[in-house]
């Protein structure tokens, strides 16, 4: 793992030992959460088989010259890694879809034009009740495009 910087300093981590220690608890964390979401899912009849992870950008960090962009990077790979070695650690299927392509990822995927993909997410979204926003947009496609 890359030298994150400290959130709390803004300052470069170069302590191999509390860097190890951070990355671990980001882990723990992380394998926590989903052996917790796995048994609700579980307890309500569930099996989970796929998961879909919309993320921002999967650019290698080394290649951002600005350190405060760099680290941000670096934060975003460390969770998606983190998350997606968790569920697939347990035999869970993972795709992972960068946000600002996802309408033609799926346009090509799922073979059908980009207005009747946003059609359908916006008749699925009269099902919901609560919110329906791009957020809530961009998962279900996920999910759909991982079926």
């Amino acid at each position: 793992m890359r030298q994150p910087y400290h959130a709390a300093t803004g300052m470069l981590e170069m302590n191999a030992t509390k860097l190890k220690h951070r990355v671990q608890g980001v882990r723990r964390a992380t394998e926590k959460s989903i052996v917790d979401l796995l048994k609700r899912c579980t307890d309500n009849g569930y099996a989970i088989r796929r998961a879909a992870l919309v993320v921002g950008s999967v650019i290698d960090p080394d290649s951002i010259a600005n350190p405060h962009i760099r680290a941000h990077a670096l934060e975003g790979c460390l969770f998606r890694t983190t998350l997606e070695a968790a569920l697939q650690s347990r035999g869970i299927q993972c795709a992972i879809f960068i946000e600002r392509d996802m309408y033609q990822t799926a346009s090509n995927l799922l073979h059908q034009p980009r207005t009747q993909i946003q059609r359908t997410l916006v008749d699925l979204g009269r099902s919901v009740s609560g919110p329906w926003r791009a957020d809530q947009k961009v998962a279900a496609l996920a999910a759909w495009m991982s079926l």
